[in-house]
């Protein structure tokens, strides 16, 4: 099984690698002639105007993770707890990254120091196996990495009718050979092999665009080919800038400038050899000596057209993508509320529906998280639970205050309120509760004291008072 898995990994390594370059930069120039290849040489290797990182990167600001929520709507704040405790409230945002990137990151839950830990692992060194037939129903896991010397791979199995659930720790050479039971950082005291008690595959697969028929797809598979247009389309304006800075002139009716050359021993004239033109270039000087002799020059290139079709390559990336085309063209003036909205709504909707399933793979996460921490009844209600999300609708603070004054005013309680507003988490909102809980209670006391003053009096103090009036 081992070696099955790390053969398909070795597999996917060729097509990591190709997107990891393109969303950082690193793409060589394609769809340039070779005659083109040839004059430039490796001039514009390291150019690119990337638009591969900007679309990814775009998506990402907007998935943000708040809280997990049970079966009863409620958050469940030992999983909140145990998100923060692993620092998976910030390496959630690189895992979500990668599987933009590269299609898929993954997320592995252990119990190695008697509570649960929560790791992201990326796509080139984890790879999933499901039980044929299925999508979702995880057979095996493995997980590789190196130290430089070695390779080390741990295998998760789940319990089945062949045997209980594992975790198989092995090591081979860097250089390959035979998997052998590990021993390079294992205490002699500890097994190789771990028996796993949930049962279950640990490691959980985050899949973007995933398909009921095929693997899951990188946001940049359809940007890859538009982005090297757009940067052969660059060497070219860059070429014609060159050649328009320094424009091709022409002399007609005149030889090519040449000057004598004489011996130094005797001052004879024994041949002629051509003057540098690179004098005259710098020097922006020339003497036409001969009579009828003329300067031409040859027309530049309109580096209006290059751009023309630059803009309308990176039109085609945001319509594409459904990046808003402010976010890749800076055409952004006296722009109105509702017309920035609509421009945005495609990126929201795409934005909620990568919510939708990599909210999936985040609750199967923190499921596996209440199963080794032994809560099995907190880790049903997760499964029917839902991921909260912040708004994938960036708005002002003016505009959700105005919506949750409107919803106030139909009867939503405080808390659900709360809840929508963008970066407060459920430990803010308990302690919101509590404050409103401990103002209703003073103001509750206060109430009970003013109102005591115009209470009736007692028997004695009457008594006094009615004596007083008789005499």
């Amino acid at each position: 099984m081992i070696r099955k898995l790390r053969a398909r990994l070795s597999r996917r390594e060729e097509k990591v690698k190709e997107w990891n370059d393109l969303y950082e930069g690193e793409r060589p120039l394609k769809y340039a002639s070779p005659e083109f290849a040839e004059q430039t040489g490796g001039l514009f290797e390291d150019f690119s105007d990337n638009w591969c990182k900007t679309v990814p990167d775009t998506l990402r600001e907007r998935l943000s993770v708040v809280a997990f929520h049970g079966e009863d709507g409620t958050p469940d704040k030992e999983a909140g707890r145990a998100w923060r405790r692993n620092g998976a409230d910030v390496e959630v945002g690189l895992a979500i990254l990668d599987a933009l990137v590269v299609a898929r990151s993954h997320g592995l839950v252990w119990n190695t120091r008697g509570e649960s830990d929560i790791t992201f692992i990326p796509a080139g060194q984890a790879i999933v196996d499901y039980v044929p037939g299925t999508r979702g129903v995880r057979r095996a896991g493995l997980r590789v990495w190196s130290d430089g010397s070695h390779e080390f791979a741990t295998l998760f199995v789940r319990a089945s009718a062949a045997g209980r659930a594992m975790a198989y720790r092995r090591q081979r050479a860097l250089n390959g050979g035979e998997w052998v039971a590990r021993t390079v950082g294992v205490p002699t005291s500890e097994p190789t092999d771990l028996i796993n008690p949930t049962g279950l595959v640990p490691l959980v697969e985050i899949a973007n665009r995933a398909r009921l028929h095929g693997s899951p797809q990188s946001e940049i598979a359809a940007v890859a080919p538009l982005q090297d247009a757009v940067n052969t389309l660059w060497a070219h304006l860059f070429t014609a800038a060159d050649f328009a800075a320094l424009p091709q002139r022409v002399v007609l009716g005149m030889d090519k400038p040449t000057k004598d050359l004489v011996d130094p021993e005797t001052g004879d004239i024994i041949g002629e050899e051509d003057v540098p033109l690179g004098q005259y270039s710098r020097d922006r000087l020339l003497w036409l000596s001969k009579a009828g002799a003329a300067i031409g020059q040859f027309a530049a290139a309109d580096l209006d057209a290059y751009l023309k079709v630059i803009s309308q390559a990176v039109r085609h990336i945001a319509a594409q993508t459904r990046t808003p085309p402010q976010y890749l063209l800076g055409e952004m003036a006296n722009i109105a509320a509702d017309a920035l909205e609509a421009a945005e709504s495609g990126l929201v909707a795409k934005a909620k529906d990568r919510q939708l399933h990599f909210g999936a793979d985040l609750r199967e996460i923190m499921r596996l998280e209440a199963l080794v921490s032994g809560d099995p009844a907190r880790a049903q209600s997760l499964a029917m639970g839902r991921t909260v999300w912040r708004d994938a609708q960036f708005r002002s603070e003016a505009q959700y205050a105005d919506v949750l004054t409107k919803y106030k005013a139909i009867g939503v309680p405080d808390e659900a309120l709360w809840r929508m507003i963008p970066d407060v988490d459920p430990e803010q909102i308990d302690e919101w509760v509590r404050l409103r809980d401990t103002q209703a209670q003073a103001a509750a006391q206060a109430a009970a004291q003013a109102f005591s003053s115009f209470g009736p009096k007692d028997a004695e103090d009457g008594g006094e008072e009615d004596e007083a009036e008789a005499a």
